[in-house]
């Protein structure tokens, strides 16, 4: 598998990871410069060189993952008995510059409901370079996405009578529009939002009215207030008025947008 397949699995798996790559050599060094590995938190993928190269670039790709860091940088090794090591001596008698470039995972946009509103916001998120997870129970409007311009998002559908299970398997921080067709569908997805724990938001489609039933249906069904007051309800920009499904769109994708940010 070639370095280009592994960042794509691993971009695929939601899995961060740092690509690193041998950008000069001066003298004689383990592998020519364009050399690259990938590392991640726990695993990496080719090599360097191996010895204190290796481990040094390993261990510095793995504190830029743990600081979620993501601008590249460079750092020079020499490799003779009299460059400080702390994985033991490389006597090659070279120099070699390495390029750090982190591999971010995109954010993942959960859209529960493809209908006018949710198509809009899948065509102006598709837009983003994000994960979209586009969930609806109706086929005939899922097949609304064909039309899509090309997008930038990588976008999964879901054709799904219980979205509660497509949530259970969204990644930690993932972000939650909840906008179907029917409220019994959207309180039920409510529930299941507050019992995954880990999302980074959860939006709810409505009126005031509607959210202090709702509210005072998930209290009963024994959620926490705190809990279920990190609901937003409703959604969208306070101050961006109009109720046609693309100004309401673009009024939720950048209330999202803005705190992804």
């Amino acid at each position: 598998m070639t370095w280009i397949d592994t960042a794509a699995k691993l971009r695929d798996e939601q899995v961060p990871a740092v690509l690193v790559t041998i950008a000069a050599v001066r003298g004689h060094a383990p592998r020519d410069a364009g050399a690259k590995f990938i590392v991640t938190a726990d695993k990496f993928y080719g090599t360097i060189g191996g010895g204190n190269l290796e481990m040094t670039a390993t261990t510095r790709a793995r504190e830029l993952l743990a600081e979620n860091l993501t601008e590249p940088e460079m750092l020079t090794l020499h490799l003779n008995d009299r460059a400080p090591v702390k994985y033991g001596k490389q006597c090659c008698g070279g120099e070699v510059t390495i390029l750090f470039e982190p591999l971010t995972v995109p954010e993942t946009v959960a859209v529960f409901g493809i209908g006018n509103i949710g198509l809009e916001i899948a065509r102006i998120l598709g837009r983003q370079n994000l994960r979209l997870e586009l969930s609806d129970s109706r086929l005939d409007y899922l097949a609304q996405l064909d039309n899509l311009e090309t997008p930038v998002a990588h976008i999964n559908r879901h054709h799904s009578v219980a979205g509660e299970q497509v949530i259970s398997k969204l990644p930690v921080g993932a972000h939650v529009l909840i906008m179907t067709h029917d409220h019994a569908e959207d309180l039920m997805l409510c529930d299941a939002a507050l019992r995954h724990k880990e999302l980074g938001s959860i939006g709810l489609i409505g009126s005031n009215a509607k959210w202090q039933r709702f509210r005072k249906k998930l209290l009963a069904e024994g959620h926490d207030a705190a809990d279920i007051d990190t609901i937003d309800c409703p959604i969208g920009l306070p101050d961006l008025p109009g109720k046609q499904p693309a100004t309401i769109a673009v009024s939720v994708a950048a209330e999202l947008l803005r705190r992804m940010a």
